[in-house]
């Protein structure tokens, strides 16, 4: 018999139900890195079965597929008849619209700031080219936790912190080694079976990606001319 894969925190990577699922990059995930970051370094250890266990697990698994999975149908984790994602109390998206502005990494950093304030511009980047960035700056990974759960299922709220280490450059500025982290809370209305029908997402990006321009630009950078108009006072509206 052939060695059974899994994840220790995350489902529907793996088995039959799986069999025919539709990977974007080709291939199922490989969590091991950052799953490592995630247990050196986690906040607190919750008891297997325990509503905050339950309930990371089903956040992790939904940002797994949200990322790596081609195919609405695919997905386990979501109810896709009227399935809505917001961020910050803009107005909430269906799968296909999170498509059309590039996916995870664009849909986390909207941002309604003028166009000459933007360190990171959703608008600018693809899906691919985002991801590309955030594997190159965190190459361990970007681990996610949950620090509390505030109520239940059906109408489930938590507080989550997200992290990792700053060794790749960042769309121009070099890399600084340092500890990149931001907090955020989050609503998932779930239906019997957990799955997700409305998740609300709340953070300000400034946190995350002012940690990313602290390091020097890179000589002929793409931002260098940009940073230079910009200026220093500006890093916290990013």
């Amino acid at each position: 018999m052939g060695e059974i894969k899994g994840d220790k925190y995350r489902d529907h990577i793996y088995g039959e139900g799986e069999a025919n699922t539709v990977w974007k990059y080709g291939a199922p995930p490989n969590y091991d890195v950052v799953n490592k970051l995630f247990e050196e370094e986690r906040t607190y250890v919750w008891e297997k079965g325990s509503l905050e266990d339950r309930v990371q697990r089903m956040m992790k698994t939904f940002e797994m597929e949200i990322v790596h999975k081609a195919r609405i149908q695919d997905y386990k984790s979501i109810d896709p008849d009227g399935f809505t994602f917001s961020l910050n109390g803009r107005a909430p998206l269906n799968m296909k619209q999170v498509g059309e502005i590039g996916g995870g990494y664009n849909f986390f950093l909207q941002t309604s700031l003028p166009d000459e304030l933007k360190i990171y511009d959703p608008k600018k980047e693809t899906e691919d080219s985002s991801m590309k960035a955030f594997k190159t700056t965190f190459p361990r990974g970007f681990a996610i936790e949950i620090l509390h759960v505030y109520s239940g299922p059906p109408n489930i709220v938590y507080k989550f912190r997200h992290w990792s280490y700053m060794e790749g450059p960042f769309l121009g500025h070099a890399p600084t080694g340092k500890k990149v982290e931001f907090y955020g809370m989050a609503h998932f209305e779930v239906d019997d079976t957990w799955k997700v029908k409305k998740a609300e997402f709340f953070f300000d990006r400034g946190d995350l990606l002012s940690g990313l321009v602290e390091g020097s630009l890179l000589e002929g950078s793409k931002t260098e001319a940009a940073f230079s108009s910009v200026g220093c006072p500006m890093m916290k509206q990013i």
